[in-house]
């Protein structure tokens, strides 16, 4: 489980530019496998059939496992593969851009259409929610209620995500971190309830955070 970044789920990021009354509509869009990319791209393709293009690229996978890129009848290299490079220069995955092209009579010629192509996919980037996938240890924390303010005082303090409290004959309370912070956490529970609690591990989970 690694983390990395993407864009967030769910919905469809767009953006417009225009150059020489050439039109250029972005699509982003979060896809999890090569069947989500294809009928995002086929849904475009739907909606935007009146288009001179619909240009695309997509990288899914950490590192850069599986990628692909399509001209869709623009000049070799001048449209997927600078808007996958967009998604490789923001250091993105699992996430398709496609760049719809109306044509408006002027060439723009190959250095243009390069440019073109990667301002759009770029655009489309800077309309999207930016997020990193973070791996997160679900665990939970047991203490007797004398301690239970002094606990809770102290998470809050540590801006430590809690995602419930059980109250029984003691309290648990589901906390959640980053894998590498658990121990450090565990130790300072440790001090500051004189070792009087009880901890359990849970899941670790992709959780993700916003891009600041």
């Amino acid at each position: 489980m690694q983390k990395y970044k993407t864009v967030g789920e769910g919905k469809i990021y767009e953006a417009n530019y225009e150059i020489n009354r050439s039109k250029f509509i972005a699509h982003v869009r979060r896809v999890e496998d090569e069947d989500a990319a294809r009928e995002f791209l086929q849904s475009i393709k739907k909606k935007y059939f009146d288009a001179t293009h619909n240009c695309s690229a997509w990288i899914i996978g950490v590192g850069v496992e599986k990628h692909k890129s399509n001209d869709d009848g623009e000049p070799g290299g001048t449209a997927g593969n600078p808007i996958l490079e967009v998604l490789k220069k923001n250091a993105l995955t699992n996430v398709e851009i496609i760049v719809t092209r109306y044509f408006g009579g002027i060439k723009l010629g190959a250095g243009g259409l390069i440019r073109a192509y990667s301002h759009s996919a770029a655009l489309g980037l800077s309309a999207a929610e930016i997020v990193t996938m973070t791996p997160m240890q679900k665990f939970d924390v047991t203490i007797e209620y004398g301690m239970l303010a002094t606990v809770e005082n102290w998470l809050r303090q540590k801006k430590i995500a809690v995602g419930g409290t059980e109250y029984a004959a003691d309290v648990t309370i589901s906390l959640m971190a980053e894998p590498s912070d658990v121990e450090k956490i565990l130790s300072d529970i440790t001090e500051l309830t004189a070792a009087n609690f009880l901890h359990v591990l849970g899941e670790k989970v992709l959780i993700p955070i916003r891009d600041l």
